[in-house]
């Protein structure tokens, strides 16, 4: 049985004897910090841990592997919820046109943005967009990320989508990495059904969810629901298929307009709604005693250079956010969820400890993984990463433009 001590922790973030499922309001500033510390892990799982003031026995422990953590912290592995990490190519390109002036929406009506990464990909083998994936898992595996969702919807025929589906359920089997599929089915219109998206939203319900459903392809379903994209009508539809086919969702919505996406999608228990860029009132009340989980994607707002979540707002309100990289080629070409935090710090007003819990305890809620990941709590895995000695943990969102991390662990290895 392998059994790992780390003592001489300098703090425990996010450390937990039991875990909440998710982290509200208020209660996101009151992350637990135990300093002086150590942690046992036993066959994977986290065991127990505590000050070094209790430092165990370890008489009993053969085969026992001890790190002295000296000067360094240990928080839960980043837990990102949101990523289109499956691609066929970069869009350079797009980059320096918006530099020269165009818009997203400007650049995806010239058949830009991801009718351009669906063209790449219907013709990329998945033995390509395997490996380029994988790589990407290795980047972000280092960067302290422990567990990702993945979305389809760079394949806009059914055979794309299904072979993109493919793709992650392969990198599930073979990536250390915790991985969760999404079938992002309406992700954009299609240009042989462009006049005519309810035919392709036909197509979704009739054909993409049933056989993501029965080949165990998919775990949520996904829409862009987005003025130019996805009606709410079309996404309710959508949502009520995917349920029936025992699929949760997970919803785009208010990237650029509020349309009434985020009531539709709290009546239809979505465990998350992601992008929230713009929030109305009605948004807020909607949200309110849900289960749904509200999600940032700061690094998105960055690239693309869109408003940022009104962190501010939904914390005071008394709901819970969480933090996610959106790591695709368009918009977001970057899944550093170290990244990520500091920019919920500078731009969204985020306090280091509601960044922590946002990236960690409710990303992990947000991939229905709260059981298994985000906090340091005995009986989770032991999926968490070590820092570089430092004078404070402030430092891991404060040094925006460099790695702090030293290593991490991934089963407690």
């Amino acid at each position: 049985m392998a059994k790992l001590l780390i003592k001489n922790i300098k703090g425990l973030l996010c450390a937990y004897e039991s875990a909440p499922a998710k982290v509200s309001g208020e209660e996101m500033k009151n992350l637990p910090l135990l300093e002086n510390a150590w942690l046992a892990v036993e066959d994977g799982i986290i065991a127990d841990f505590g000050s070094m003031e209790s430092w165990p026995g370890i008489s009993d422990w053969r085969d026992l592997e001890i790190i002295d953590a000296d000067g360094r912290y240990i928080l839960p592995g980043y837990c990102d919820s949101h990523t289109h990490i499956v691609y066929a190519a970069p869009r350079a390109g797009e980059f320096v046109d918006r530099i020269n002036g165009l818009t997203y929406e400007q650049i995806a009506a010239r058949g830009g943005g991801i009718l351009n990464s669906a063209k790449a990909l219907q013709t990329c083998s998945e033995e390509e967009l395997y490996l380029s994936a994988y790589h990407r898992l290795d980047e972000i595996l280092n960067q302290g990320t422990v567990a990702v969702e993945i979305k389809s919807g760079y394949g806009l025929t059914v055979e794309a989508e299904l072979k993109m589906l493919r793709v992650i359920r392969r990198l599930k089997e073979n990536h250390p990495l915790t991985i969760k599929a999404t079938l992002l089915g309406a992700h954009a219109i299609p240009l042989e059904y462009k006049g005519n998206a309810d035919a392709w939203v036909d197509v979704v319900i009739n054909e993409l969810i049933p056989i993501a459903a029965k080949e165990g392809l998919a775990d949520f379903f996904d829409v862009f629901c987005e003025t130019n994209y996805f009606t709410v009508e079309q996404t309710e539809r959508m949502m009520v298929a995917a349920q029936d086919h025992g699929l949760t969702s997970k919803i785009h919505v208010n990237q650029f307009t509020a349309i009434g996406g985020v009531a539709a999608c709290v009546k239809h228990q979505a465990l998350s709604v992601d992008h929230l860029e713009i929030v109305t009132e009605e948004d807020i009340l909607a949200l309110k005693n849900s289960t749904t989980m509200p999600v940032a994607l700061p690094g998105c707002s960055f690239f693309i250079q869109i408003p940022y979540t009104p962190a501010r707002q939904l914390i005071q309100a008394g709901l819970p956010l969480a933090l996610a990289s959106d790591y695709n080629p368009g918009s977001t070409p970057s899944g550093n969820m170290n990244l990520v935090n500091s920019m919920a710090c500078i731009h969204m007003k985020m306090t280091p400890e509601e960044v922590i819990h946002a990236s960690t305890l409710n990303g992990a809620y947000a991939m229905a993984l709260e059981k298994t990941h985000g906090s340091i709590s005995p009986g989770k895995k032991a999926d968490f990463l070590m820092t570089v000695p430092l004078q404070t943990w402030y430092e891991l969102p404060y040094s925006f433009g460099s790695n702090k991390i030293e290593r991490v662990f991934i089963d407690g290895k």
